[in-house]
């Protein structure tokens, strides 16, 4: 079976980028590697049930992600207007990144065709990368279930520390 074109970017550096974040300022892939291992998870909209549940489980846990040396950072399509209304509304301690044309998200791979209730539609999908401090993909999560995924991120980042 082919690998989805995410989780072929496991082992490869990762895509390099450079996206405004909530405060409107250019953050580049670099900047958040640099001497950590980088948490980097696309979500489908600001506000939403499962990518609310998603942002507060990555939250709640940023000490014992800390610990463990790695940064997280959340991509979507949202501006960063409302990107700064979800941070402030869920008193989220880490950054959102803008992607509004999803040219990130299409260089990760996550952009992709989905369908809900029969209607097939352009968008991404919830997908996880854990990046090491040499910006290599260590590991992709594709197609993520929001329950229990910050467990599963912490077990993949301890196999990397």
């Amino acid at each position: 079976m082919p690998k989805s074109p995410s989780a072929a970017l496991e082992g490869k550096k990762a895509p390099a980028f450079e996206l405004l974040d909530a405060d409107g300022k250019t953050v580049a892939l670099k900047q958040l590697i640099g001497g950590n291992n980088l948490v980097l998870y696309f979500y489908p909209k600001d506000m939403t049930p499962g990518c609310t549940t998603q942002a507060c489980g990555f939250r709640d846990n940023i000490a014992p992600l800390k610990k463990l040396g790695a940064k997280v950072v959340g991509i979507s399509g949202d501006s960063t207007d409302s990107h700064g209304k979800f941070i402030a509304k869920y008193e989220l301690n880490f950054p959102l990144l803008a992607d509004p044309g999803n040219k990130v998200c299409k260089l990760y791979g996550v952009y992709k065709m989905k369908s809900l209730y029969g209607r097939e539609f352009m968008g991404i999908e919830r997908t996880t990368f854990v990046i090491d401090k040499a910006g290599i993909v260590r590991r992709v999560f594709p197609k993520v279930k929001v329950n229990g995924h910050t467990e599963e991120v912490l077990e993949a980042l301890k196999e990397i520390a």
